[in-house]
């Protein structure tokens, strides 16, 4: 259990380090190169995926403490 816990926890740690690294910062970061953060490319970067991409954050962030809680527990 504790070894397939373990694969889910760098799972999420990877999806999270690239959804953060997508928001649009004060240099643009890397979400500027997919066309988050500007009005160009093919998603538009309109409000509608800056809130799908807060929310999706959120929710990995949000994942990773439950399962970093529940692999104290259980080690």
């Amino acid at each position: 259990m504790t070894a397939i816990l373990d694969a889910v926890q760098v799972f999420i740690c990877v999806i999270l380090v690239f959804l953060v690294l997508m928001h649009s910062g004060k240099d643009s970061g890397l979400s500027g190169a997919f066309g988050v953060g500007s009005g160009a490319g093919p998603f538009g970067g309109g409000s509608l995926v800056e809130r799908n991409l807060n929310r999706w954050t959120v929710l990995f962030a949000v994942l990773f403490a439950v399962n970093t809680v529940v692999l104290l527990k259980i080690s």
